[in-house]
C-alpha cells in the first residue's frame, strides 16, 4: 500500500468515526447517514474543467459544503491551501451547494489535519485534530442563512426577542466575536451590587480583543486573590450571550476546586438581567463521565476529561488528588495499573472535537505537559489560560499571547492583596544538621507500616540538612521551630492579638506533617481541634471538610499540608504562612506564598477570630528553611510520581513504560538512593545490573529522555528511535533480582528518627533586608517627599521639627491617607520594615503601635531623630527631663515649701505627680491635652475637672500649656 493509500485509509475512518458515510462516486447517495443531519464524504470527485479532482467531497443534507484534499503522511500542509480553494471553486454549476465557492475547505494527512473556515471572517487555516460532525457545518450554514422577510415581519421571535435580533451578526463564533457589546463594569444595588476592578476590566477587554483577532491561545496572569475566578466567569457570560459561544470547558486540577467554582458561577448575578448565571445558563460539575449536552458550561477536573477521551472511568476519589496517575485502559485499580505511558488520544466520537468553543484552563501553568496537554489540545476551541505564576514554558504554549499582567505588587497597591513580611527562624540542625555519637540508641521507622525499631548505633551517625524529614527525623528540631512559633508570634508578629492567627503549615511529606501536627498540639497544649493534617492521605473527616472549617470555623487555628492546599484553594483568613520545607520551583512557590495574600473583609475574619475587632492588612511567612533566601527555577522536578510507591514505579518500567514522568521519576529515586548506599551496596548493585551503578542507570535514563530528534526523518521513524532509546535505558530493570535489591536497599535506607540531639534557636526575626522592607521604606519616604506641602501634620513637622504643635486630627489625616489605595501603608508593618533594614536603631519592635508613633515614624524618615523610638517612649523621655529640672528649681513664694530656697524634696506631691502621669500618658497617645479633656475617662474616674482644679489650682492651665510644649515630640 503505498503512503498516500495509507492516508486515505486513517482519513476514511477518522470521517466514518465522525459521523460522515464515506463513499465512491460509483455508488455516491448524497441522502445516505442515520441522523437528521446527513453528511457524505464522496471519494475522487470530478471536477469543472481545470480543477482536477477533489480527494472528497462533502455533502450536508443533500447540498456540497467543502472539499478535503488528502495528502500523505509527513507532508506539509499549508502549502496545499491554494491547491484545495481551487477545488472549493470547481463544483459543477448543476449540481446543488449551500454556496459558492464551497466554505470549509480542509488539507489532511491522516495525522495532521488543517482547516479553513470560508464562513469567518478573514479566513485562516488552523489545525484540528480531527473532522467536524455534519452537524456542526449544517449549524454554522443554517446561521449564515439570514432570515426571510415573513419572519422579520411577524415582530417578535418565540423567546420574546425582537424579531431585527436576527439580523445581528451570526454564523461562526468568530463572525459573532466582531460586535460585542460594551463591557458593564458596576452592576447591582444594596448588598447584591458588584464592580469589575480596573486589572478585571483590561483582562477582559484584552482577552475579547485577542478572540476577534482569531488568535487561538491567550494567557491571563493575575495574582492570587485578585479575583481570576470572577474575571472568568465575567468573560464566559459574555462569550455565551452576545459571542454565541455553544459550550465553555472549565479545567481545574482537583475536585475541590471544581467545587469551589461552581458555587462561584451559582453565585455570579447577571449584569444584564435578574437572573443568577446557574439560572439563565446551564453549569455542570461533570463527577461522571456523562455529559450534560444541554449544559453551556462545563467544570471538570482535567483527569477526568483524560479518561472520557480515553473511555475509561475514574475513581470519584481520584477526582480528588492533583493530576492523578490514571489507570491502564480497560483494568481496575489493581497493582500494576497505577499509570501507563499515555498512548495518543484518539478520537472519541463520544466527545466530538466540536465539542467546546472555549476551554479555560486555571492554573496554566501545570496544565501544559505531557498527556494533559493532549486534553488542551483535542478540542476545536479557543484556549484561555489562568495562572499567577506563569514561567517560560507556560509563556511559549500560549504563543507569548500574555493578554493580562497583573502582579502581587500591583494587586497591593490597588488594595486586591495585602503584602507580606518574612520571619526568619534558624536552627542549628536545620542550619548544619548533626552528629550522634555511637553508642547511643535511635530509632528507624518503616514508612509504609510506621513501626519503629531500636537501633543502637554501632559508629557515629552524621546527617545533613538536606536530608532532614526525608531520611532522618529529628522530633527536637521540629520542636524548637514550634516553640519558637509558640513564643513569639504574639511578642513579634501580631502583639495585638490573643489567639494565633489561622497558620498554614507546609510539610515535606505525610510523615512529616503528623509529626508536626503532634508537636503543635503538645508544645501550644491544644487539643486535637487546635492543629488538623490537611492532606490527600487524610482519613475520617474529609479533607474538603477540613478546608472548610479552617476557611469559617473557629478550629483549627492550625493546618498541616503537604501540597494539598497549596494552590487555588482559597481560604482568605490565613495571616501566618510556616514554611517547614523547602521548594526549588519559583512558580510553586508563589502558589504557595499566595495562600496568605488574599484579602478578608473584617466580618469573615472576625468569624473565625471572635472577640477581636482587626483588619487584614498584611500576613507574615515564618521562613524555617531559608526558602526565600534560596534561587528558585522555572523547571520541574524530576521526581514528578511523588505519590507512587518506587516499587510500582520499576514495575511499570519492567512492563515496558518508558513515559517520561515514570523514567523521570525512577531516575531521580535512584539518584537519592545512591547517595545512601555504602561500598558494599554498592557493589551489590552493580553486580546484579551487569556493571553499572545506580548513578549509571539514573544518568542513562537522563540521557535517552533527553536525547535529540533528528528532524530531517519522519515522524514515526523519530517516534520509533525514541521509545528504542529508552527502552535501552530502561532494559536492567527488566531483571527481577535487581528491582528486588533495590527495593531492599531502600527499605535499609528507611526513616531514622534522631530522639538524641537537641536543637537549638541560633536566630527569630524579620528577615534583615528583605525586599518587601526595602520596599515599603522607599514607598513611605517618597509619599512623604510627595505630600510634604499638602498634608498638614507633614508641613508642621518639616517647618517645625521640634516642639511641634501638632493636632490628633493632623496625624488621622495622614494615617488615613497612608492606610488608602495606592498606598497601603500600615504603621506596624513600617516599623517593623524598619526595624529589618537597622535593626539597631529601632526600639520598640514587639510593641503595639499606637497612631500617634505616626509622628516618631516621620521624623525618623525625615532623618530629625537618629533612631526610631516609640512616640509614648518619647514623650516619658522628655517628661523625666521635664521632672528633674522642676526639683532643681527653687519654689514659688507663698506656696508652704520654705521662703524661696531650693525644695529638699520632690516639687510635686504624690497625688499631684500621679495626675500629671495620666497627662503624660495622655499626650503619648493623643499628642496634647485641653480642658475638656479632664471630662473623660481616666481622669474622670477620679474626679476629673474638679480634682484637677482642686491640685493644681490656678496654675492649671500654665501646667497644660507647658507639658504639651515639653512633652510633645
Amino acid at each position: 500500500m503505498t503512503p498516500e493509500a495509507r492516508a486515505r485509509q486513517t482519513i476514511d475512518a477518522l470521517l466514518t468515526q465522525a459521523g460522515w458515510h464515506v463513499c465512491d462516486v460509483a455508488n455516491a447517495n448524497i441522502h445516505a447517514g442515520d441522523g437528521a443531519v446527513k453528511g457524505v464524504a464522496i471519494r475522487e470527485f470530478p471536477l469543472n474543467p481545470g480543477h482536477g479532482f477533489a480527494d472528497y467531497l462533502l455533502y450536508v443534507n443533500g447540498k456540497a459544503c467543502g472539499v478535503i484534499e488528502a495528502k500523505k503522511e509527513g507532508a506539509t500542509l499549508s502549502g496545499v491551501e491554494v491547491q484545495s480553494a481551487r477545488y472549493a471553486q470547481g463544483l459543477p454549476a448543476t449540481l446543488p451547494a449551500w454556496r459558492r465557492p464551497l466554505p470549509f475547505v480542509f488539507e489532511s494527512t491522516g495525522v495532521e489535519t488543517r482547516f479553513t473556515n470560508g464562513l469567518d471572517p478573514s479566513p485562516r487555516a488552523r489545525t484540528l485534530f480531527a473532522f467536524f460532525r455534519p452537524d456542526l457545518l449544517f449549524a454554522w450554514l443554517q446561521s449564515a442563512v439570514p432570515p426571510s422577510a415573513h419572519v422579520l415581519a411577524a415582530g417578535t421571535l418565540s423567546t420574546g426577542e425582537p424579531a431585527s435580533a436576527l439580523l445581528a451578526p451570526s454564523g461562526t463564533f468568530l463572525a459573532r466575536l466582531q460586535h460585542m457589546p460594551p463591557l458593564v463594569t458596576e452592576w447591582g444595588q444594596g448588598g447584591a451590587s458588584y464592580q469589575l476592578w480596573p486589572a478585571q476590566i483590561k483582562a477582559i477587554q484584552n482577552l475579547e480583543t485577542s478572540l476577534a483577532a482569531n488568535k487561538p491561545k491567550a494567557l491571563i496572569q493575575m495574582a492570587t486573590g485578585s479575583g481570576k475566578t470572577f474575571t472568568a466567569i465575567s468573560f464566559i457570560y459574555r462569550l455565551i450571550k452576545f459571542g454565541g459561544a455553544r459550550r465553555v470547558l472549565f479545567l481545574v486540577d482537583r475536585g475541590n476546586l471544581a467545587r469551589q467554582t461552581k458555587k462561584e458561577f451559582d453565585a455570579y448575578a447577571s449584569p444584564h438581567n435578574a437572573y443568577k448565571f446557574g439560572e439563565e445558563f446551564i453549569v455542570q460539575h461533570l463527577q461522571s463521565n456523562q455529559l450534560d449536552t444541554s449544559a453551556r458550561v462545563v467544570i471538570c477536573t482535567i483527569q477526568r476529561m483524560f479518561s472520557m477521551l480515553k473511555g475509561r472511568e475514574l475513581a470519584e476519589e481520584d477526582d480528588e488528588v492533583s493530576f492523578l496517575p490514571l489507570p491502564l485502559a480497560g483494568e481496575g485499580r489493581g497493582e500494576g495499573d497505577l499509570f501507563k505511558d499515555p498512548e495518543p488520544i484518539g478520537y472519541n466520537p463520544a466527545i466530538p472535537i466540536e465539542s467546546f468553543d472555549i476551554v479555560v484552563t486555571d492554573e496554566a501553568h501545570r496544565s501544559i505537559y505531557n498527556l494533559w496537554r493532549q486534553v488542551l489540545e483535542y478540542f476545536d476551541a479557543y484556549l484561555i489560560g489562568l495562572t499567577a505564576t506563569p514561567n517560560k514554558q507556560t509563556f511559549g504554549f500560549f504563543n507569548q499571547n500574555l493578554v493580562m499582567e497583573y502582579g502581587h505588587a500591583q494587586a497591593v497597591a490597588d488594595g486586591v492583596n495585602v503584602n507580606y513580611d518574612v520571619y526568619r527562624i534558624k536552627t542549628e540542625v536545620t542550619e548544619a544538621g548533626a552528629k550522634v555519637d555511637k553508642g547511643y540508641w535511635l530509632e528507624t521507622q518503616d514508612k509504609a507500616t510506621r513501626r519503629k525499631t531500636a537501633w543502637q548505633l554501632d559508629e557515629d551517625f552524621e546527617y545533613e540538612p538536606t536530608e532532614l524529614d526525608r531520611a532522618v527525623q529529628t522530633p527536637d528540631q521540629i520542636r524548637t521551630m514550634v516553640r519558637t512559633l509558640r513564643d513569639k508570634w504574639q511578642v513579634d508578629l501580631f502583639p495585638h492579638r490573643q489567639e494565633l492567627p489561622k497558620t498554614l503549615v507546609f510539610a515535606k511529606d505525610d510523615n512529616h506533617a503528623e509529626k508536626i501536627v503532634e508537636i503543635l498540639r503538645e508544645e501550644f497544649g491544644r487539643g486535637n481541634e487546635f492543629a488538623q493534617k490537611i492532606t490527600y492521605r487524610t482519613t475520617g473527616t474529609s479533607p474538603e471538610q477540613l478546608i472548610k472549617d479552617f476557611r469559617t470555623a473557629y478550629y483549627p487555628r492550625v493546618a498541616v499540608t503537604v501540597d494539598m492546599i497549596a494552590t487555588g484553594t482559597d481560604i482568605k483568613p490565613v495571616e501566618i504562612v510556616m514554611f517547614m520545607r523547602s521548594v526549588k520551583s519559583r512558580s510553586f512557590f508563589e502558589q504557595m506564598k499566595g495562600r496568605g495574600v488574599r484579602v478578608c473583609n473584617p466580618t469573615d475574619l472576625m468569624q473565625v477570630n471572635p472577640g477581636e475587632h482587626l483588619r487584614k492588612d498584611h500576613f507574615v511567612i515564618v521562613d524555617c528553611v531559608g526558602v526565600c533566601e534560596r534561587d528558585k527555577t522555572d523547571s520541574r522536578p524530576m521526581d514528578q510520581k511523588k505519590s507512587v510507591p518506587l516499587d510500582k514505579l520499576l514495575q511499570e518500567v519492567a512492563l515496558g513504560n518508558v513515559q517520561d514522568e515514570v523514567l523521570s521519576s525512577v531516575a531521580a529515586r535512584l539518584s537519592r538512593l545512591d547517595k545512601d548506599l555504602d561500598e558494599d551496596d554498592q557493589a551489590r548493585i552493580i553486580e546484579a545490573s551487569g556493571g553499572h551503578s545506580l548513578r549509571d542507570l539514573a544518568r542513562g535514563i537522563v540521557q535517552a529522555l533527553n536525547a535529540e530528534e533528528d528532524e530531517g526523518l519522519p515522524p514515526t521513524v523519530r517516534a520509533e528511535l525514541v521509545e528504542a532509546q529508552r527502552t535501552q535505558a530502561a532494559q536492567p530493570f527488566t531483571n527481577p533480582t535487581l528491582r528486588e535489591l533495590i527495593l531492599k536497599l531502600r527499605q535499609k535506607a528507611d526513616f531514622v528518627i534522631d530522639t538524641v540531639t537537641q536543637d537549638n534557636l541560633l536566630h527569630a526575626g524579620f528577615a534583615e533586608g528583605s525586599d518587601r522592607a526595602k520596599e515599603l521604606v522607599q514607598s513611605f519616604e517618597a509619599f512623604i517627599a510627595q505630600h510634604k506641602d499638602e498634608i498638614t501634620a507633614l508641613q508642621i513637622l518639616y517647618n517645625r521639627p521640634t516642639r511641634a504643635p501638632l493636632k490628633f486630627e493632623d496625624i488621622k489625616a495622614l494615617a488615613d491617607a497612608l492606610h488608602s489605595p495606592p498606598h497601603l501603608i500600615d504603621e506596624s508593618a513600617l516599623w517593623q520594615a524598619y526595624a529589618a533594614l537597622n535593626k539597631t536603631r529601632v526600639k520598640g519592635t514587639s510593641q503595639r503601635r499606637l497612631l500617634t508613633d505616626l509622628v516618631s515614624l516621620v521624623r525618623f524618615a525625615m532623618q530629625q531623630d537618629n533612631e526610631l523610638v516609640p512616640y509614648p517612649e518619647r514623650v516619658q523621655a522628655n517628661f523625666k527631663a521635664w521632672l528633674a529640672q522642676q526639683s532643681s528649681l527653687p519654689l514659688p513664694l507663698g506656696e508652704g515649701r520654705g521662703e524661696g530656697s531650693p525644695p529638699p524634696h520632690p516639687p510635686f506631691t504624690p497625688e499631684q505627680l500621679h495626675w500629671l502621669e495620666m497627662i503624660r500618658d495622655h499626650i503619648a497617645a493623643n499628642l496634647g491635652i485641653e480642658i475638656e479633656d479632664f471630662g473623660y475617662a481616666p481622669f474622670e474616674q477620679e474626679g476629673g475637672l474638679g480634682k484637677v482644679h482642686q491640685l493644681f489650682g490656678a496654675e492649671l492651665p500654665t501646667v497644660i500649656e507647658t507639658l504639651n510644649r515639653e512633652l510633645a515630640a
